[in-house]
């Protein structure tokens, strides 16, 4: 990313930031830079704004501890806009929620950017207690049986499409989902090494899911 390209004079010398969490894809907040807050930004990998109000540098995060990581960033067409890709520790808004933008009117939330939080959950149960919930059980018995899980949601689903039974196949595959999911976690892994691995396969035109061009 060339930096030097930003046009601050357009921005009267304070940069629009779009925060975005690198996992989820959810626009976490919106915050202002000047060149200062910048460079601290890239050199440090964590988000340094310009504050508007307290009219200094502030750190997201230097209080409560809540930071945002740096994981890459990207400049609009425009050369004005920055937008950042974090993965960040806590809840980004002062209210305790995990983006500032967060009072929808309905249920707006992307597919993919649901699925993301439901791991973050998922994951989260791992150290809670077994008597706490199912999956905090699931954990409690081991890789062993949450594998034989697994294959059992596995046989039921390929069953289920063997009867052509879409409303089945869709329930089974939710099962077959959240029990793959726990096993990741259980070996400590999660669907970001799933998905590295079919970017990998993928780098080719044509490419077989399996890892051989078909």
């Amino acid at each position: 990313m060339q930096l030097h390209k930003i046009n601050w004079q357009k921005v009267d010398q304070l940069l629009p930031v779009i925060i975005q969490h690198f996992q989820t894809s959810e626009v976490l907040m919106l915050g202002y830079m000047n060149q200062e807050a910048l460079n601290k930004t890239i050199a440090e990998k964590v988000v340094t704004f310009y504050s508007r109000t307290k009219q200094r540098l502030w750190t997201k995060g230097e209080t409560s501890g809540n930071f945002l990581n740096v994981v890459d960033m990207s400049l609009d067409c425009d050369n004005d806009t920055l937008l950042i890709l974090v993965n960040p520790i806590g809840p980004t808004c002062h209210t305790g929620e995990g983006s500032c933008f967060h009072q929808f009117e309905s249920q707006s939330e992307g597919d993919w950017t649901w699925f993301a939080k439901l791991e973050q959950v998922l994951a989260e149960r791992k150290y809670e207690d077994p008597e706490s919930s199912y999956t905090a059980k699931l954990y409690a018995k081991g890789v062993k049986k949450i594998a034989q899980k697994v294959g059992e949601e596995g046989v039921e689903t390929a069953l289920a499409a063997v009867s052509q039974d879409k409303e089945e196949v869709v329930s089974e595959a939710a099962d077959l989902a959240y029990h793959l999911t726990v096993l990741l976690h259980s070996m400590n892994l999660e669907w970001g090494d799933v998905i590295a691995k079919l970017k990998e396969r993928h780098q080719g035109i044509g490419l077989h899911p399996e890892g051989s061009n078909k």
